[in-house]
């Protein structure tokens, strides 16, 4: 039997369809990804953290799920929405299905409701306060519990997702980028530089594109110190992505500064806003920011554009700039700063993703760069 469930948003707008999933009810900002496909890395990246996802592709789920395409351990989103669940996984590397998958690792899920509608009203109005539950189905309180809900802003979030001790990464790339690795003959070479990776909630792609252009990465939590960093004397450092708000993150921003001018750093989504921070630049909340995998970045330095794979909701400050901070690339879609390079110091950040997961591989030079830089 069919169980109903609700999203209420922070403006009074409820919508109602069917339970995917498990069941509860969960509070979070409610967002939209235009990714066509890589579900499952979406809901695998760590820097959905707090956050209700809808998909505006209209059918998900028709490629069923595995256990190769995560990009952590384990979803962390807090609600899944979308506008049809394909009741067929179609594809020789399925383990199962994507209801059953959402089920297992108890995220709850919405499914039939007019995500054009929802993706508008956000679009419009920004993204909105919600709760999705299977359990209270009374608007009115579920709308209350909307607007009394925390929120990202001023969160910190990433000492929900951190690792909880340092590890050496040493898995190879996933089954789809090893395919087009060997189709390019660029197979992972000897790994002659140690690259600490800070760890904010990093998507597993990347140490594995830091690993093929030669690296050998160990991963740190996001919370350790510049002491901590120094003391294993790596060739350069990582700044990885992750969820929320930049600005609460102090001892990040801090240990950044210290590491700044000590070891090349590169770092990318929440990294590369983190670094802006520890360089004197402000961060703001985008309306309703980037997520999908398909955002056109045209690099100022060469003028070539890049499709981009993307996720965030907040902005380096383009008003806040110190002078030794250089703008290299930038977002099409509204001109925000994609991508920053220090003047002076052998440090750059972009605020997409190059590693994809899914996605374009237009940026995947970026990982070459930084190799070279150390």
């Amino acid at each position: 039997m069919t169980q109903i469930a609700k999203l209420a948003l922070e403006d009074g707008t409820v919508f109602t369809g069917e339970a995917l999933g498990a069941r509860g009810e969960v509070d979070g900002e409610v967002v939209f990804n235009t990714s066509m496909t890589g579900y499952q890395e979406i809901l695998t990246d760590p820097s959905y953290r707090g956050q209700i996802v809808t998909m505006t592709y209209p059918e998900i789920g028709n490629y069923g799920v595995n256990d190769e395409d995560v990009e952590s351990h384990r979803p962390h989103l807090a609600g899944f929405i979308v506008r049809e669940n394909s009741r067929i996984a179609s594809n020789f590397r399925a383990q199962g299905q994507l209801g059953e998958y959402l089920d297992r690792h108890g995220i709850v899920g919405l499914a039939g409701i007019d995500t054009r509608s929802l993706v508008r009203r956000i679009r419009i109005h920004g993204a909105m306060k919600g709760v999705l539950s299977t359990i209270d189905q009374d608007a009115d309180s579920l709308v209350a519990k909307a607007k009394a809900s925390p929120g990202l802003v001023g969160r910190d979030l990433v000492r929900e997702v951190v690792p909880a001790e340092a590890r050496e990464w040493d898995e190879s790339l996933s089954y789809w980028a090893q395919l087009d690795a060997e189709r390019r003959g660029s197979p992972s070479g000897p790994h002659d530089k140690h690259v600490v990776a800070l760890d904010y909630g990093m998507k597993w792609n990347i140490a594995r594109h830091l690993r093929n252009v030669g690296c050998r990465v160990t991963i740190l939590p996001g919370t350790a110190t510049a002491d901590e960093i120094l003391t294993l004397n790596p060739d350069g450092v990582f700044l990885s992505n992750g969820p929320g708000d930049p600005e609460p993150l102090h001892y990040a921003i801090e240990t950044i500064r210290s590491l700044l001018g000590k070891k090349p750093v590169f770092g990318i989504c929440l990294g590369h806003q983190l670094l802006g921070l520890a360089c004197g630049a402000k961060t703001f909340k985008l309306k309703f920011g980037h997520r999908g995998a398909n955002q056109p970045v045209l690099n100022v330095l060469n003028g070539k554009v890049e499709i981009t794979a993307q996720n965030h909701g907040f902005a380096v400050d383009e008003n806040s700039l110190p002078a030794h901070l250089e703008i290299t690339h930038r977002n099409l879609n509204d001109n925000t700063v994609a991508g920053m390079r220090h003047r002076h110091l052998p440090a750059f950040s972009v605020q997409y993703h190059p590693e994809a997961s899914a996605g374009p591989h237009d940026s995947r030079y970026l990982f070459k760069q930084f190799h070279e830089m150390l």
